[in-house]
């Protein structure tokens, strides 16, 4: 079977008709087939076997090449490998390889499926889409999530941690969970390189020396009631949800969600479930002679299943700032309302500093001050939301204090 040696040439193969084996020696041959069509064929015996392998067809692989292929194979024999078996071992390896394939755009597909039924809201999934494809797709999306190591991450990185140094520490945590998860499922291995603390807060700046402190704008509580008075002066339900979100200190997010079934009118209570809120705790408002006035005239033009309805569900995230716009007071924000609501109870209240940041709906840093404190002080917060709606009402002097209970101050 192998003795001949170089016995066709380009000519003899162009002109053979006849279907059969043609052989060129070393085991390679030409095989023409019953509708003959040409391929190339390198059979050989292995342990009194007879082994064959296709090479491909004579359009796709000249003599010459044909015979580097045949040249390839013999060495393979030769160092005592059975070359079809090795063909296929090759062929399992890549289709184990394709099957472990994950692209870091894929990975972070799975990742978001995986996780989104317990994040708060469709916007979430959205931050996370669009801050990964506008900063890491570009130099990692696409390519195997093993293959990424730091060098891509400070690639990545490096371009926005000192002028976007917050959005830069999201990217960095995000792509660190997506790998994460990655690892547990198998797709890659070893040491996360996106991790940051023993690895990348060598490489990179840390954030406290970067970022800069932006405070959202707030007007001074001591300006309070005459912006209330000129808000009710606007027209529109826009309007309403920014005074129902100043008398409630409230985020935006949690006003413009808000819907009639967390709304408590008998108890005066609104009770926004933990699922909106940014501490992940449900979280009770106690609400003033005020709020309820406000939800009275909403109920009355009920649309649909929000307290503050928009054309199809609830309000958008910038209606109130469009009123703020339209009052000409740019200068505050929404948010900056509760800054005003934490100042004024701080200098002209002698509520105590828990009540407070309870009624701000505040994460509780300290974990042993959040073991004892069990309650949600309703009743006190009640009692503060009412002298908030009041002062809202009507100006005081900057030194006036609000005492907690009036009968016991004097008494003293």
């Amino acid at each position: 079977m192998g003795k001949i040696k170089n016995g066709l040439t380009v000519k003899t193969v162009e002109s053979k008709k006849v279907p059969g084996y043609y052989a060129d020696g070393s085991n390679l041959y030409l095989r023409v087939t019953n509708t003959l069509q040409k391929t190339w064929a390198f059979v050989y015996k292995r342990e009194s076997k007879r082994s064959e392998i296709g090479m491909g067809s004579v359009d796709d692989l000249t003599l010459a090449e044909a015979r580097e292929k045949r040249d390839y194979l013999n060495k393979q024999l030769k160092n005592g490998i059975d070359p079809l078996f090795e063909k296929k071992r090759l062929a399992n390896e890549t289709k184990a390889q394709k099957a472990l394939f994950m692209s870091f755009q894929q990975c972070t597909d799975a990742y978001i499926d995986t996780h989104k039924a317990g994040w708060k809201n469709a916007k979430h999934i959205q931050q996370w889409q669009n801050t990964l494809s506008q900063y890491a797709y570009p130099f990692f999306g696409d390519l195997d999530v093993k293959l990424i190591d730091t060098g891509l991450i400070t690639k990545c990185l490096d371009p926005i941690w000192l002028t976007k140094n917050e959005t830069a520490g999201r990217v960095r945590g995000r792509i660190e969970s997506v790998l994460d998860w990655a690892t547990v499922r198998g797709y890659r291995e070893g040491l996360n390189p996106a991790r940051w603390r023993g690895h990348l807060d060598t490489l990179l700046a840390k954030p406290s020396k970067v970022q800069k402190t932006v405070h959202h704008k707030a007007l001074a509580y001591s300006e309070v009631s005459t912006f209330v008075d000129q808000l009710r002066r606007q027209e529109g339900i826009a309007a309403k949800c920014l005074e129902f979100t100043i008398l409630t200190a409230a985020r935006t997010g949690e006003t413009i969600g808000a819907t009639w079934d967390e709304i408590d009118l008998e108890n005066k209570v609104w009770s926004i479930p933990a699922v909106r809120m940014k501490a992940e705790r449900d979280h009770k408002v106690p609400l003033s002679a005020d709020a309820l006035t406000i939800l009275s005239s909403m109920a009355a033009v009920r649309q649909n299943d929000y307290v503050f309805a928009g054309s199809k569900k609830g309000l958008s995230n910038m209606a109130m700032l469009a009123v703020l716009k339209r009052m000409d007071r740019q200068e505050i924000t929404v948010h900056g309302f509760r800054s005003t609501f934490r100042d004024w109870a701080a200098e002209s209240t002698a509520y105590p500093g828990e009540v407070v940041e309870m009624a701000l709906a505040h994460a509780i840093k300290n974990l042993t001050e959040a073991a004892y404190r069990r309650g949600d002080l309703i009743e006190k917060r009640s009692r503060l939301m009412e002298d908030w709606a009041r002062y809202c009402n009507s100006p005081r002097i900057n030194a006036d204090v609000i005492p907690i209970n009036k009968k016991s101050v004097l008494a003293k």
